[in-house]
């Protein structure tokens, strides 16, 4: 595994009584990390300890409250007229506490097609909402013609470029609206299968080009990135930019793995903190296949660059 490049937040120890529980926790972290630095681990893709429940690591909550339809922002489609973009919202039920981390998704569909009912993505919302984030799964602007790694064309250009303003919109609407949702918009992610992982790793890497979606007075910038499938496609990598996480199989025949492993050179050469969970021989967007890799990895990483530090 690959050697620790930076440790990764804050740990707050809080008030607690010798002996306490929170001492008891941080005492674990402590020996957790010795022993993963000297077998030369990353501390970021492994479990955070604590004896359960632990708050973004665990289910936590039960249920969830899903909130359909909400709008978000409006760009003028590919095809003419101006069109509303929409959210859905999935919140743990009955939570109680303010300034969470939350986690745009974004679906698959070659920019042609797919919603934000996408099933591994209302998947991961429900998942990731019952251990404790505010979860959005987001349509944006699709193309009629769509996109082909074999043979793109400037009109699979714009798509993607449709896409990245959209969901950075999104991003923007979540921290204009963290009050309402309780969310704390220094720590809100990204992730998607597929075109939404290439908009997903397009959006954590490129800021700097917002687009007029929606939502303006506010960043767009994330905390982190994730990508089933997936692979960052404009722009530049930059020191600075969004920690990535990608998942992706060598056999892939519509987004190709070379693309996975490009996208993971320009974030090492920017100094950028990227990983990569390749699937020999694994195809495209196998999410029922590695469900349980893919929720636990994403568990880990999320909460080691957007969690950490949060109430518990």
């Amino acid at each position: 595994m690959g050697g620790l490049t930076r440790w990764p937040g804050p740990v707050s120890i809080g008030t607690d009584t010798p002996g306490g529980p929170m001492r008891r926790r941080l005492l674990a972290f402590v020996i957790l990390a010795i022993a993963l630095l000297a077998a030369g681990c990353d501390l970021r893709l492994t479990p955070p300890p604590g004896s359960g429940p632990v708050r973004y690591r665990d289910a936590v909550f039960a249920a969830v409250t899903k909130t359909t339809d909400v709008a978000y922002g409006s760009a003028v489609s590919r095809q003419g007229p101006t069109v509303t973009l929409k959210l859905d919202v999935y919140q743990p039920t009955g939570d109680t506490v303010t300034g969470r981390p939350a986690i745009v998704w974004v679906h698959g569909g070659g920019f042609v097609g797919g919603d934000k009912s996408s099933g591994e993505l209302v998947d991961e919302a429900t998942t990731f909402a019952k251990k404790g984030y505010v979860n959005v799964s987001i349509d944006y602007r699709l193309s009629p013609q769509g996109c082909s790694a074999a043979s793109p064309t400037a009109e699979c250009v714009l798509a993607i470029v449709d896409a990245m303003h959209d969901a950075q919109a999104a991003v923007r609407f979540l921290k204009a609206q963290a009050g309402t949702y309780g969310i704390d918009p220094a720590r809100i992610a990204i992730g998607g299968s597929s075109a939404g992982a290439i908009t997903a790793l397009n959006v954590g890497a490129d800021a700097t080009d917002p687009g007029d979606s929606g939502n303006p007075g506010y960043p767009s910038t994330v905390a982190a990135a994730v990508s089933l499938s997936g692979a960052q496609l404009l722009g530049t990598v930059e020191a600075g930019d969004a920690p990535s996480l990608l998942f992706h199989g060598t056999a892939d025949p519509l987004v190709p793995y070379q693309w996975a492993t490009d996208s993971i050179a320009r974030a090492d050469a920017a100094g950028v903190h990227a990983e990569l969970t390749t699937w020999d021989g694994g195809g495209h967007v196998p999410y029922n296949q590695h469900r349980t890799e893919i929720i636990d990895q994403t568990t880990n990483f999320l909460y080691w660059f957007v969690a950490n530090g949060a109430p518990t």
